[in-house]
């Protein structure tokens, strides 16, 4: 079978989008999702994207990593929006399902503001922070992240974690709003770019652990520079939003 496809990437989170309204892609069939995924006999992604239609949402967004398993992208999702309009389901703003439940985006020009989940269930520890931001975030402080080895200790503490385990967040103040991060990616199983639901971990994190005041945090990464607002009342965190760019990369077909 010929699919057509697009390719999309947020601050380096690329993915490979799927017009899904049809029901055409065998989205049971995870050997389909490691082929298109892999990066030498495939097309080449952190993860894929289908867009289906719901009922009661503008679309629904399913999310698959490069293994195959599924999870929440903030990248993704935002790269999901762009492709929503490009595919003139939405316009400027939109309401849609994940996996995680509903999601609020807005478009300006190529910056998608995803609103995430609100927050509530943090864990400090001595030398880290686990949380939940549409999926599993450990954040840890570390010194000279430019040469930090993210692959092997990502690794390690990636799968100290129980099933399914965690991403693993590395991150390096700046200034008192500003947060460098590197992330290892749980299903991707590799250091990737950008990650949307990692700097949004890692936002919160600083803010809980009073690195920061702000409300408002700059957070670069890899791929380039993300940012995360929120508002906080009693260790609650609600109107989280994720913002940045997204942008269509190229099509094309694939024989699967």
């Amino acid at each position: 079978m010929n699919l057509s496809f697009y390719k999309y990437q947020g601050t380096g989170n690329d993915f490979v989008m799927i017009d899904n309204r049809t029901k055409i892609f065998p989205k049971d069939e995870i050997n389909k999702i490691l082929q298109i995924s892999d990066r030498h006999f495939g097309i080449g992604a952190d993860g894929i994207i289908l867009i289906e239609n719901d009922d009661n949402f503008d679309f629904k967004m399913i999310y698959f990593n490069a293994d195959g398993s599924q999870t929440f992208c903030g990248n993704g999702a935002r790269c999901a929006v762009a492709f929503a309009k490009y595919l003139n389901i939405i316009q400027q703003k939109t309401t849609f399902l994940a996996v995680d439940g509903k999601h609020f985006a807005e478009i300006k020009d190529d910056i998608i503001s995803l609103q995430m989940i609100n927050v509530d269930d943090i864990k400090v520890s001595e030398n880290s922070v686990f949380m939940h931001t549409g999926t599993q975030h450990h954040v840890e402080m570390v010194k000279e992240l430019e040469n930090y080895p993210v692959f092997d200790n990502g690794k390690k503490i990636r799968n100290s974690y129980d099933f399914p385990g965690s991403n693993v967040n590395f991150v390096q103040q700046l200034n008192d709003t500003t947060f460098r991060v590197r992330t290892y990616e749980k299903g991707v199983e590799d250091e990737t770019l950008a990650c949307g639901t990692g700097v949004t971990a890692v936002a919160i994190a600083m803010h809980k652990t009073n690195k920061t005041k702000s409300n408002s945090i700059s957070l670069p990464v890899e791929g380039g520079n993300l940012e995360v607002s929120f508002d906080e009342n009693n260790g609650v965190y609600t109107n989280v939003f994720l913002k940045g760019p997204a942008k269509f990369v190229f099509k094309g077909e694939i024989n699967i």
